[in-house]
């Protein structure tokens, strides 16, 4: 039996809530499997570790994700922290993460679930059957540039600097992550860019390009302006497949193709370093794109949904499991079908569930489906 090494990072808010969801399905994949085994760790980051120790995520907290098989993180940051030093609000602990471990793909589906179409913003007809993966660069541009601040000019007036770069290998590799994952779907990736007006977004578009010549000349590849990709996700978002784009603009791009999907409770995400030369072993992180939500937290009201498909995103990108992920897929779809919903989706003629009850059924479907 195969051991996997998961350390967990519940956060603040309702990443404890969430997290806890998480544990619930690995104690029945613990239980019912003789294939694999789930070893778990646990530890701080963000406001809770802030308050502990001083800092959004401590050395020792480090060295566990460095070992791990991948990280499941929950969400940090409220209005608690709202004052802290700049360096140690909660959100410098995902983003060490991320730096650190070189995470520098980040994968966000998008998939509306049929019973869910009617509870996204756009119409059924639009966004029902949706199923679209934005690959985001996640440890370079504007949001780890130098130089990066706040001065006081000479005037008094106060100027903010925030510097886009980007490196050709920085491009080559994200591309090549978007193309790997168009293979195994419809063939097809846009790549959205700001080459009009941006210098980075022309060394973007020429890299994507060349990178399409000699390694996937087999897919199909458009450049698309950043913002009319932003305008067509909600024109016509089935025209999309795979959409790869900068750290700036896959932050706003993905939670906007969120919201498509009925909540940004629904939406996981996935961020993977590059494959160890001798292992083919990526670290991994996991996460909701929701926020730690300080209004509901505590409250047992948040949806599950998002941390849940995580996991099971988990299964599929770093063990191998993919029969198992599917499972997880098709629990979520069932429940949804049987009209549960938390209060972020709540539809009429549905009833109104927390996030253990949801967590619960999703469980309860998954011991039918593998009885």
């Amino acid at each position: 039996m195969t051991t996997h090494n998961l350390l967990l990072l519940p956060g603040d808010g309702i990443g404890v809530e969430t997290i806890a969801e998480v544990e619930r399905l690995i104690g029945f994949f613990n239980s019912k499997s003789n294939v694999v085994r789930f070893s778990v760790d646990r530890d701080l980051v963000g406001g809770a570790a802030y308050d502990a120790h001083g800092v959004a995520i401590t050395d020792e907290a480090m060295a566990k994700a460095e070992k791990a098989d991948a990280v499941i993180f929950g969400a940090v940051g409220g209005p608690k922290w709202a004052n802290v030093p700049y360096q140690h609000r909660p959100e410098a602990g995902l983003l060490r993460l991320r730096k650190d471990l070189d995470l520098f793909a980040n994968l966000r589906p998008a998939i509306c679930y049929p019973a869910l179409a009617d509870a996204s913003s756009l119409k059924r007809e639009l966004v029902e059957g949706l199923d679209i993966m934005i690959v985001r660069e996640l440890t370079g541009g504007v949001y780890f540039g130098e130089p990066k601040e706040i001065v006081t000019l000479e005037n008094g007036e106060r100027r903010a600097v925030d510097t886009q770069v980007y490196t050709t290998h920085e491009v080559e590799r994200i591309t090549k992550v978007a193309f790997d994952l168009a293979r195994k779907r419809k063939n097809l990736v846009h790549s959205a860019e700001k080459h009009n007006v941006m210098r980075t977004g022309v060394l973007w578009k020429q890299v994507t390009t060349d990178v399409h010549k000699s390694y996937a000349p087999d897919v199909t590849l458009e450049h698309i302006l950043a913002d009319n990709c932003a305008m067509q996700l909600i024109r016509n978002p089935k025209q999309f497949d795979v959409i790869v784009t900068d750290n700036l603009f896959g932050d706003v791009l993905s939670d906007e193709a969120a919201m498509m999907t009925g909540s940004l409770g629904m939406l996981p995400s996935a961020s993977l370093g590059a494959p160890d030369p001798k292992t083919g072993r990526r670290k991994a992180l996991y996460e909701p794109v929701h926020g730690s939500a300080p209004d509901i937290a505590g409250k047992g009201l948040a949806n599950p949904i998002a941390t849940i498909a995580s996991f099971a995103m988990a299964l599929r990108y770093s063990f191998d499991l993919g029969a198992e992920a599917d499972l997880v897929d098709k629990a979520i779809a069932r429940v949804l079908e049987k009209g549960l919903r938390t209060g972020d989706i709540m539809q009429p003629g549905m009833t109104k569930v927390g996030t253990s009850e949801m967590g619960k059924a999703i469980e309860d479907e998954l011991k039918s489906l593998a009885a």
